[in-house]
């Protein structure tokens, strides 16, 4: 144990393991530092500012890096430098996490650089570092100086056969049908993200609810060690230079036509081209600027946006489009709109559009995913691709970005819950390339998935959509709930809400809020406003394509997947793996065994049918015992005087007796069979003694009548 001079412990509980939260002795040059452990899970999380921003900032400059050492759990990195290098997606996933509970935290007028470092030291295996790694980062800011208005904290949510879990253990959330992380201050939700199977919005509600008592006992701890280490204020810091006279002219100049613009309900670009050239006016208005002066018209004239944008929209209770505040924007889809995909679709909302593809593979073509703690194949992938011509702009592409990252996890979350289960063979790689966009792009994402999965033939049992709500509020205690926000609709409101799910539940949560004093029922308004909402657009995927196709495209793979008795797995692979590689090679097939439960589970891919189908009777031959009665398609080896040579099935071959060919008397069978041919025969015995199979074809034909007993010729003394 790393004692520490200052140290706090949070109760969570009867079935939570106790929380430490410590201070004082490691990261002693950092603004602040925390040690948390839970079990054996140890975090560090430290927090550095510089003491004034640079010149020219204009903007707050966060970075919040969440990262896991290997050497946690006892493990060497599997990478060719046998190190940690860039941060993994799950890494990233965390660290936005953190990092939306934090950001809104600091004061507006704040511009000097902050890092927040979390680090796992510690790993236990049944501990969930995620929603801990923001309490510890919280906690580093609550012991500093560094300017943060409140103390927040940060708890998953779980739901196992109908009870309510604080922070489950890893092995409790394998069975949950929930599963949230809530991060909150004392008063105030602040970020909300999750899953469910489709739960019920009073279940959100009850689960934030609870997480909000929970989170408010580890505010009170940090509140208890920051006292301890004495911590009285935070720092001063440099105010950017503000003048108000030049704020007053700029809105006297500005707001009546820039009210009008908003009001025009044009298109984006029209109206982000109108709102350019008003600021031009504008500046031109105003003359020659002292030099101070000159980066404050671009402030003003953007938070002069702000509140009249804002005001319309609560007042006139119309948008920036001309909808009102409920109204889901045009939506066109269609599915197989490309040729060689296994599956597609183009979804349209308004001016958002994702083309999204999906590509059936084998199990070989699984995802390993690795943390310290776990090494996870998973065969649902979703790849979200936001290139940058879909807002117009030129920007170098670099790959995926922690925004991407996120959109594509939130998206692959929500569809993940209608997948079918493990016993569906295929490999499902899902990618959405968003073509346009001007609003919750991610939810483009969910529908067009959606869409494109039952297009591709997987068993996708019902459609899943997503919408995006937003919220305007003002001091006077009105409030505006929006449906389907647009980009501007995003920057300028005071919350992000996205809700995915069915027809029967909620499927996926993702929700930043930017205000204090979000009420309950405020956000039961928003979720019944959302539920509208996602109806309306399943609606009309229901009509795009109802129901997934019952097959596979015709160029998609096949794939066929059939367990055998443990026993038989050596025989389908033969020795040095001669049996299943001439499988393979005659049938142009791909196969893979595994042994799972004590069984084997034998996977067969291909791009032919009729290669799969064949594959799969070989395996089935290989694997089958042979039943006295049963007719088999047998293939002539050899001919002998006294009879022929047969393999009814893979590997099992029996003799068919001269005298078991025909009703009639036969002194050869020259000219009735040939090496190679195929025979039906039926299996009569086994000789007792030697115990080698007797077939006949006989039996089948037709007897001549008068015959009582078969006719014996002298190959019958063989």
């Amino acid at each position: 144990m790393l004692t520490q001079p200052h140290s706090v412990v949070i109760d969570m509980g009867p079935n939570c393991k106790p929380i430490t939260i410590s201070t004082g002795r490691l990261a002693r040059q950092a603004d602040g530092a925390a040690l948390l452990q839970c079990g054996n899970c140890y975090l560090l999380a430290t927090v550095c500012a510089s003491k004034e921003p640079r010149p020219g900032q204009s903007f707050f400059p966060l970075t919040v890096d969440y990262q896991e050492k290997f050497a946690s759990a006892g493990r060497i990195p599997g990478s060719f430098f046998k190190r940690e290098g860039k941060l993994s997606d799950y890494e990233v996933l965390i660290s936005r996490l953190i990092d939306r509970a934090l950001r809104p935290l600091f004061p507006e007028d704040y511009f000097c650089d902050v890092q927040v470092l979390v680090t796992l030291l510690s790993s236990d295996p049944e501990v969930m570092p995620d929603a801990l790694a923001c309490l510890a980062a919280s906690a580093a800011l609550a012991v500093s100086d560094v300017p943060v208005q409140e103390v927040i904290s940060e708890v998953r949510i779980g739901r196992q056969n109908g009870e309510y879990l604080i922070n489950p253990t890893r092995t409790q959330l394998q069975s949950c049908d929930m599963d949230f992380i809530i991060a909150a201050t004392a008063k105030n939700m602040m970020m909300v993200e999750g899953e469910a199977k489709e739960c019920q919005e009073e279940d959100l509600v009850k689960a934030l609810e609870l997480a909000h008592e929970a989170i408010r006992k580890q505010i009170t701890a940090q509140e208890d060690l920051r006292t301890q280490v004495g911590v009285t204020g935070k720092r001063e810091y440099t105010k950017p230079y503000r003048n108000e006279a030049l704020e007053n002219k700029i809105a006297e100049l500005g707001r009546a036509k820039m009210y009008e613009i908003a009001k025009s309900a044009s298109a984006k670009h029209e109206r982000s081209e109108a709102f350019s050239k008003l600021f031009d006016e504008v500046k031109e208005a105003l003359g020659e600027l002292p030099e101070e002066d000159q980066p404050l018209v671009g402030h003003y004239l953007g938070e002069l946006q702000y509140y009249v944008v804002r005001d319309m929209m609560l007042d006139d209770r119309i948008r920036l489009d001309g909808r009102n505040l409920t109204t889901v924007r045009p939506l066109d889809m269609m599915v197989d709109v490309l040729p060689s995909p296994h599956g597609c679709a183009l979804f349209t909302r308004g001016e958002t559009q994702s083309l999204t593809t999906v590509t059936l593979g084998t199990p070989n073509d699984e995802l390993l995913i690795e943390t310290a703690a776990t090494s996870d194949y998973v065969k649902f992938i979703l790849h979200y691709n936001f290139p940058p011509f879909s807002t117009g702009e030129t920007k170098p592409m670099r790959g995926p970005g922690r925004r991407e990252v996120g959109h594509g996890n939130l998206a692959m979350r929500s569809l993940k819950q209608i997948m079918p289960g493990n016993e569906y063979p295929y490999t499902v790689r899902v990618v959405s390339d968003i073509l346009e966009s001007n609003g919750s792009s991610s939810m483009a994402t969910v529908c067009a998935g959606s869409l494109a999965l039952m297009d591709a033939g997987v068993p996708f049992a019902k459609h899943v959509s997503g919408v995006a709500m937003g919220l305007i509020t003002r001091k006077d205690g009105k409030y505006a709930i929006l449906t389907d926000i647009l980009g501007d609709e995003d920057h300028l409101g005071d919350m992000d809400f996205k809700v995915t799910g069915t027809r029967d539940g909620i499927c996926g949560v993702q929700m930043d809020i930017k205000i204090d004093g979000l009420s309950m029922d405020v956000m039961r308004e928003a979720l019944a406003q959302a539920r509208d909402g996602r109806m309306h657009i399943l609606d009309a995927m229901y009509a795009a394509i109802p129901a997934a196709r019952e097959e596979v495209k015709p160029h998609s793979p096949r794939m066929v997947k059939m367990f055998i008795e443990k026993e038989f797995i050596g025989a389908v692979i033969g020795p040095q793996g001669k049996v299943v590689q001439e499988i393979q090679k005659e049938t142009g097939t791909t196969i893979t065994i595994e042994e799972k439960n004590n069984m084997g589970e034998v996977s067969i891919f291909g791009t032919n049918k009729e290669g799969v189908d064949r594959a799969e009777r070989w395996v089935k031959g290989i694997v089958a015992v042979p039943t006295v009665g049963d007719v088999y398609e047998a293939t002539v080896k050899s001919i002998m005087p006294y009879g022929a040579f047969v393999e009814f099935l893979p590997g099992k071959q029996g003799l068919l007796h001269i005298s078991e060919v025909s009703w009639k008397r036969l002194e050869t069978l020259e000219g009735i069979l040939r090496e190679g041919d195929m025979v039906k025969v039926k299996l009569t015995g086994t000789d007792p003694k030697t115990g080698k199979f007797k077939l006949s074809r006989k039996v089948m034909l037709p007897k001549p009548e008068g015959q009582n007993r078969p006719e014996q010729g002298p190959a019958d003394q063989q």
